[in-house]
């Protein structure tokens, strides 16, 4: 009966071993990625500053930027919907700074009643976050240049479409106030952190496999009886 069980019984505690391991390393990756979600939040709430000369997606992503300038006129519209107000776009205008520089400002949400409706143009404000955001995938639809509809915030070529710098600052203030833009700024809510449903999924795995083995041992004895 001794040699009928060892195996079974190593391999069943090897197998809850290794899931407990990987249930224990979700937990571990769930801590640093909530370390970086606070880094984050910490970074976008910070003191603005002025637009750096040559903004860097890889060091700059999410650092709070002040520009005064006007809008130009030129637009974007990427469908989006939100939860209190339903389908509606985010404006992405093409803004001319004091200091002669032309990058997009994402200015915010309007209902689908207001996309064409004129917008204030001339000495805004606006402080913000730098942003490029990784929207496009293989099931993104090619935007709707005629209607000026975009499905997703794409920087470079909405950049070349705006003839603008590729740098694209997310509205968190702006001392326009008509018509209403509500901004939508930037967060770190839209940054999966699924770590604590995988460690729950290891964990409950392991469970399961130490009750398979548990059966599986109990048959084995009772088939020797």
């Amino acid at each position: 009966m001794t040699r009928k069980i060892i195996l079974p019984l190593l391999f069943g505690l090897a197998g809850t071993a290794v899931l407990l391991w990987l249930g224990v390393w979700q937990v571990q990756r769930m801590e640093w990625k909530q370390d970086i979600l606070a880094q984050i939040d910490n970074r976008i709430g910070g003191t603005p500053v002025a637009l750096p000369m040559a903004p860097n997606p890889e060091t700059d992503t999410y650092l709070p930027v002040e520009v005064t300038g006007s809008n130009t006129g030129k637009e974007l519209h990427v469908l989006v919907s939100t939860k209190s107000a339903g389908a509606g776009y985010r404006i992405i205008s093409a803004f001319e700074t004091t200091d002669g520089r032309r990058i997009m400002v994402d200015r915010g949400f309007v209902p689908t009643s207001e996309k064409n409706a004129a917008r204030s143009t001339n000495n805004i404000k606006i402080q913000g976050n730098l942003h490029w955001p990784d929207e496009i995938d293989s099931y993104t639809p090619e935007p709707d240049i005629s209607g000026n509809i975009w499905f997703a915030r794409d920087v470079p070529t909405m950049a070349d479409a705006l003839n603008t710098e590729p740098v694209l600052v997310i509205a968190r203030t702006t001392s326009a106030t008509t018509p209403a833009v509500t901004p939508l700024p930037i967060d770190s809510a839209g940054i999966p952190n699924d770590h604590f449903e995988y460690a729950v999924t290891w964990f409950l795995l392991a469970a399961v496999w130490v009750g398979m083995t548990g059966v599986l041992l109990w048959r084995i004895r009772r088939g020797t009886e």
